[in-house]
């Protein structure tokens, strides 16, 4: 059984916390279902952004249980990340945004590369 949206989130910024980085939600989407975005800032200047991983990522022969992630910008300004969320907000606008400020990058997410 998956996790709601809400649940999910809270268990990453603990996560986050727990592992020596800042972590904050800023944006809140649908507990039960909100698309997950999660902000890296590097605290260099430069940041990543991950979102969630397509069904294709998942095996065929197991149902997802849990959410994959993938990075959808490395290493970049907050400009541009601000431009990709805010197209992302306009086609659903019930998604979550979190921010961690970590200078290792750790995004505290199973991430598969896309």
């Amino acid at each position: 059984m998956r996790v709601t949206s809400a649940l999910f989130v809270s268990a990453l910024v603990r996560r986050a916390m727990v592992g020596g980085a800042f972590a904050a939600v800023t944006r809140r989407g649908a507990s039960e279902a909100g698309a997950i975005f999660v902000v890296v800032d590097r605290l260099d200047g430069t940041l990543d952004l991950y979102g969630q991983a397509p069904q294709s990522a998942f095996l065929d022969s197991e149902k997802p249980t849990d959410r994959l992630f993938t990075r959808v910008e490395s290493g970049v300004p907050r400009e541009r990340i601000l431009t990709r969320l805010g197209s992302e907000q306009r086609f659903d606008p019930d998604l979550y945004v979190v921010e961690i400020e970590d200078k290792a990058a750790r995004p505290f997410l199973e991430v598969v590369e896309g």
